[in-house]
């Protein structure tokens, strides 16, 4: 039923959840480990979702892996927060990397030939691009050993080795979307295409080989870069090397990487021919357009943090950023800006960029603090995320770009001190 040869020598933890398919590949892996020397082990999630039902099917896994005497690790979920499917999802990830870091080689799941079937068809409806067509593959960890069987080679498999089971009683309803097309669409389309399942697998490989050619090609060319502030994307002209490059950057979103659309992706590639500073809004994301690529960030603006007295403020971080004040001189990749510590004002506090903020320019000329970074080319999108020293609307020092000239060195300065904060003319 399954190829075992390239697994063999492998440590293999089987995610079991007690329904048909686990059973099925808990049954075969089990039948055949000592043949192929695999040390077997498995485990199971309680996500608490269906109550008593998902306690009574942990037991009886439980009580199967006993019997058969494979070691078993139990995961319960006793964390907090909305036990949505997608949320359940995201912690049994988690449970298969704590195993992985216990020494499992890889995390064995019952992902078979009808399960791709109904992802690609899912995705299909949904309108996704290539990256939804090639459906359910082996990942960095995670292992399908039953991929290529049909949902009736394991039927015949159970009723062959007479295996128990329970049953997931979501299963039989059409009450979520892979229900209705695994109950209704998949069966339809066999009975209209006979071995439809098996030719969606095979189109599911052509789709993964040309998303790895594309993920190849985004990577070599570096078209893709993540900063502290925010996801860069290169200009390119070619749309499908573009709109490859957007969905691996959409990716690092994970909370809003399921939601995009053809349009959103449409959109972002004409908005590498618009002017400078141009925006666009969608799933709680802003692209920008700046000089030669977009940059995605996330809609909300790091400006809540409470404002520090200058004179209490210690360490080396305000609100995420690299901020220290001191008595010498910062290290590769952060700006030094040497001030006179007697002219700061004992009103003088840290914060972020507000309305009204004036900037007296080092050499004289006072300008609106919007202003000024318009002339030192700083990124609409990262204004308000440069830690300042003011006093009232009097900005002092701007870090990472320079001091007002209310507060620079003459000859006449007894107290020298450095503002070293990361450097935003130079890395930006």
């Amino acid at each position: 039923m399954i190829n075992l040869a390239k697994y063999a020598g492998m440590k293999i933890c089987v995610a079991v959840s007690g329904g048909k398919d686990s059973m099925a590949l808990l049954h075969y892996l089990n039948m055949h480990s000592k043949e192929f020397g695999i040390s077997l082990t498995a485990l199971n999630c309680d996500h608490k979702i269906r109550g008593a039902a998902s306690a009574s099917d942990s037991e009886f896994v439980k009580k199967k892996c006993a019997e058969l005497k494979i070691p078993l690790t139990f995961f319960e979920w006793e964390c907090g927060g909305e036990r949505t499917e997608s949320a359940a999802r995201e912690w049994r990830l988690g449970c298969y990397r704590k195993v992985i870091e216990l020494g499992a080689d890889a995390v064995a799941t019952a992902h078979h030939l009808n399960d791709n079937a109904e992802t690609v068809l899912f995705n299909l409806a949904r309108g996704s691009g290539l990256l939804g067509m090639k459906g359910i593959n082996d990942v960095e960890g995670i292992i399908r050993p039953m991929i290529l069987c049909t949902r009736e080679q394991i039927d015949r498999y159970i009723n062959d080795n007479e295996i128990r089971f329970v049953e997931d009683e979501s299963n039989f309803t059409d009450d979520y979307t892979r229900n209705k097309i695994r109950h209704n669409v998949l069966p339809e389309l066999e009975n209209a295409v006979p071995g439809a399942v098996k030719a969606i697998y095979r189109f599911s490989r052509i789709a993964l080989e040309y998303e790895e050619y594309f993920d190849n090609l985004v990577s070599v060319n570096g078209i893709v870069k993540q900063t502290s502030y925010g996801t860069e994307i290169s200009i390119c002209n070619e749309k499908a090397v573009f709109k490859h490059a957007v969905l691996k950057a959409l990716n690092i979103f994970k909370s809003v990487f399921k939601d995009y659309t053809s349009a959103h992706l449409e959109s972002l590639y004409n908005l590498q021919f618009s002017e400078n500073g141009k925006r666009f809004g969608f799933l709680g994301l802003v692209a920008y357009k700046e000089g030669n690529k977009i940059v995605l960030t996330e809609s909300a603006e790091l400006c809540s943090c409470e404002e520090i007295a200058f004179g209490n403020y210690r360490g080396d971080n305000y609100c995420g950023r690299y901020f220290k004040i001191c008595g010498t001189e910062g290290e590769n990749g952060t700006k030094s800006l040497r001030f006179d510590l007697d002219k700061i004002p004992d009103t003088a506090v840290i914060r972020f960029m507000r309305s009204g903020d004036k900037f007296t320019k080092f050499g004289g000329g006072t300008k609106n603090l919007g202003d000024y970074f318009t002339d030192k080319k700083i990124p609409l999108r990262i204004r308000n995320k440069i830690p300042l020293i003011t006093s009232g609307n009097e900005i002092l020092a701007v870090g990472g770009v320079e001091i007002s000239d209310k507060i620079k060195i003459t000859e006449n300065t007894k107290n020298i001190r450095f503002l070293v904060c990361e450097d935003f003319c130079g890395s930006i």
